[in-house]
């Protein structure tokens, strides 16, 4: 429990749960039509991503905002267009008064509607605070109840019932669009808090307001500038500048700093001082009153320019159905047969999660004039890179392409690629450089339109430059790992981070070797072993012989780390020996060896499973499941997808088990329904079980991948595979390249109801294979020495 508490407190209140196999344990858990008038509205700012797909149907329907909002998921609900600069939605406080650090609480009041949110993370943001009030307004005493509460895509409303006020909301990529209907009232008002965000205090880690201006141009018109700093990763100041519109003439417009209104017309205040305006009115009963804010990074002329070219009209319904629209477009990727309501639900719900971040925000970059695009919100890599990367080069290559280019970008103008970036600053960092593995995977898979010579010096630089704060980016403990061939206790989350810097060196070297960069590619694969230097052989855990253990300045061990779930000082973060000391996936083949054989191997994996070390809320472990595929046993990986997907997600409230952390979760889940499971940064994806019976994903230029699997039934009791075929040839292996689907590929798995003798032949690939190109590299460069 002391632990589950270090962990709420270092990661801002995701709610561990742990799965455990033996008990079984359960968490508790319109249509619109396609107007190519709505499109226009985007034209000017929106990219066009994934272009000759045509819906013909409204995909939308099946995404429900609410699974994931509860039990830790953190997922926003409100307004958001696919990567959308703008997300503007409630935020809320429980009804004991503690503040939501997301936004949305399934219980208590709305304190109104801001405009940056994250998703599946916390601690940032919550900015440009609009709420409308009837009767006396107190600046103290802004909240109200709701009813009648609707999240679809594109759109939130809920009914204020302290106010009667009805709250509308839908937005552009730049432009928040509000529409609020009261009651009669002689005193009604539009107000805006310019000094709320979340988390705001004193900790280390909390958002502190810093300043902010506004200043009333006309009877219907706000702008100023909102200054914050800190949060989550810790970034240094960023500045949120609106412009805020109404459609209807106030009867009078006051300010406040402090805690008094006044007529004042500009202000300014420093940190720590509320500030903020109302706009009055006396409303007939069923008035509505729109309002348009339109946010920048760069000015408040920026923003109104955002506004004016996004939203020229007053038209709630058509920016909605442009919205809607927009995610059609990604959700057509996905099409499937035979699914069941819930699965669908769950399915175009994590596609939708998956493309809320990281936020595109080229042309609102603060900090340097660029031709290239630019991203912010990469909360986090070492996150996302596991799943949602792999899924981003499948179903929209283009928008990950842009991405890198933009990650790319900021190790230009900063000098790193960031771990986790968010704010338009870099911070925090956790394992490993985790952008190497995400470089790695697109150009193993052959995404185009990337600089990889300019990508491969990025990633060089983390493997050699120790950065100046190792808490904001870079590698932590450098100059040990380098020297020593790991990192020590004088650093912390030693662990974790020997662990994957050596998986990130083997993704440096794989793009060395495509480059052609020899010397580069032998050095970094000869690091990818890196790990083995913390695995003391004879350190024995439950009859289980071989952990990574840490290691003192001076080499010696020190005693061994047997806490279930580390946090930021420990020697592992977010998991244990179970998890980490099982975690090379270059070179599978080596570890098994190491653990005791296949045979050992597979039992410590049950044991992991049966005693409750696996844990699915967390990142470190998603690819345990499929691990048994490199010991032969296919089987087992079946067993336990299958399990997982039963207890731990749905398509509830509490349907995602922990922090969705930008979509990471929910990209788990959508290969691990889909059956197969990319292996970050190489080109190989492992078979482990299907959950429905026949899907698709669209690849591009009218490229597809469909899975079918024959025999499937719908209780999960066939869920063997007994055969396959991959284009119409047999595949005997539990696992296929991205070059055998890249072009469009059709993957048939005849399942049954026991375990078979297929896919136990032929492991995965590993760096130690005798045909390995990077082995034999390593090899020649020992030779050469």
């Amino acid at each position: 429990m002391t632990t589950d508490i270090l962990r709420d407190a270092e990661e801002n209140g995701r709610v561990p749960f742990h799965f455990l196999y033996s008990t079984g344990l359960r968490m508790v858990r319109f249509t619109c039509l396609f107007l190519g008038v709505c499109i226009a509205l985007f034209a000017v700012t929106v990219p066009s991503f994934g272009a000759g797909i045509q819906p013909q149907k409204d995909y939308t329907r099946d995404v429900d905002p609410f699974i994931g909002v509860d039990w830790g998921g953190n997922t926003f609900v409100g307004s958001a267009i696919p990567y959308g600069l703008v997300k503007l939605g409630p935020d809320m406080e429980t009804f004991d008064g503690r503040r939501s650090g997301f936004g949305y609480s399934s219980n208590g009041v709305i304190l109104g509607f801001s405009h940056l949110h994250l998703s599946g993370a916390q601690g940032k943001y919550g900015n440009i605070l609009v709420a409308p009030v009837t009767g006396p307004l107190d600046l103290n005493d802004i909240k109200s109840p709701r009813t009648e509460e609707v999240a679809k895509v594109g759109y939130y409303a809920a009914n204020l019932t302290r106010y009667q006020v009805k709250a509308e909301l839908t937005s552009s990529r730049r432009v928040g669009f509000h529409r609020y209907t009261f009651a009669a009232s002689q005193q009604a008002h539009i107000t805006v808090n310019l000094a709320q965000a979340f988390g705001i205090g004193t900790d280390w880690q909390a958002q502190k307001f810093l300043g902010a201006e506004i200043h009333l141009t006309s009877n219907h018109e706000a702008q100023g500038v909102a200054r914050f700093t800190g949060g989550w990763n810790r970034g240094g100041e960023y500045r949120v500048f609106y412009y805020m519109v109404l459609d209807t003439p106030a009867k009078a417009m006051r300010t406040w700093t402090g805690s008094s209104l006044t007529e004042v017309r500009d202000a300014t205040v420093g940190a720590d001082t509320p500030i903020g305006a109302s706009f009055d009115f006396s409303t007939k009963a069923n008035q509505v009153i729109q309002v348009k804010v339109g946010i920048s990074f760069i000015s408040a002329g920026q923003a109104k320019q955002s506004v004016q070219q996004e939203v020229p009209a007053w038209n709630f319904a058509a920016v909605h159905a442009a919205s809607v629209a927009l995610w059609n477009t990604e959700l057509a990727k996905l099409s499937m047969t035979g699914e069941t309501n819930s699965q669908r639900r769950q399915l175009y719900t994590a596609i939708y999660h998956v493309m809320l971040m990281p936020t595109d925000r080229t042309g609102e970059n603060p900090d340097w004039k660029s031709s290239e695009p630019y991203y912010d919100d990469y909360y986090c890599i070492w996150d996302t890179f596991r799943t949602s990367s792999p899924l981003l080069t499948l179903i929209a290559p283009d928008r990950q392409r842009d991405i890198i280019r933009s990650l790319i970008d900021i190790y230009r103008h900063t000098g790193y690629m960031p771990d986790a970036r968010s704010g338009n600053d870099n911070g925090r960092t956790q394992g490993g450089s985790n952008a190497n593995v995400v470089v790695a995977d697109a150009y193993l898979k052959g995404l185009k339109g990337i600089d990889y010579q300019t990508a491969f010096a990025a990633m060089v630089h983390d493997a050699e430059v120790p950065p100046a704060d190792a808490q904001k980016e870079g590698r932590g403990g450098l100059k040990d790992y380098n020297e020593k061939g790991y990192v020590t206790l004088a650093d912390e989350r030693s662990g974790s981070r020997t662990a994957e810097y050596s998986y990130d060196d083997f993704a440096i070297s794989e793009v060395a070797s495509g480059l052609g960069k020899t010397k580069e590619a032998a050095l970094y694969a000869s690091r990818a072993h890196n790990f083995e230097h913390l695995w003391d052989k004879d350190m024995t855990v439950q009859g289980f012989k071989g952990f990574m253990r840490p290691r003192n300045q001076d080499g010696t061990w020190a005693p061994p780390y047997l806490v279930v779930r580390g946090t930021w000082p420990d020697f592992f973060y977010e998991g244990d020996i179970w998890t980490y000391s099982i975690y090379a996936p270059q070179d599978m083949k080596r570890l098994i060896e190491m653990a005791g054989g296949k045979d050992a191997f597979v039992h410590r994996l049950d044991w992991t499973f049966l005693r409750g070390h696996f844990d699915v809320t967390n990142e470190p472990g998603f690819l345990l499941p499929v691990l048994y595929n490199y010991a032969g046993r296919p089987d087992k990986t079946a067993d336990i997808v299958h399990m997982v997907l039963e207890k731990a997600f749905t398509d509830s409230r509490a349907g995602i088990p922990g922090n969705d952390d930008s979509g990471a979760m929910s990209s788990w889940l959508i290969f691990s329904t889909l059956g197969i499971f990319p292996v970050a940064g190489q080109d190989i994806y492992l078979i482990s079980t299907p959950s429905i019976p026949d899907v698709s994903l669209a690849l591009g230029d009218g490229k597809k991948l469909r899975i079918v699997a024959r025999n499937l039934d719908g209780n999960g009791l066939n869920r063997y595979v007994q055969s396959a075929t991959l284009n119409g040839v047999d595949l005997p292996n539990a696992w296929f390249r991205h070059a055998q689907i890249k072009d469009g590929a059709t993957l048939v798995l005849s399942m049954g109801s026991a375990p078979s003798e297929w896919g136990k032949a032929t492991p995965p690939p590993s760096m130690s294979d005798a045909t390995s190109s990077l082995r034999t590299a390593v090899q020649g460069a020992s030779t050469d020495h």
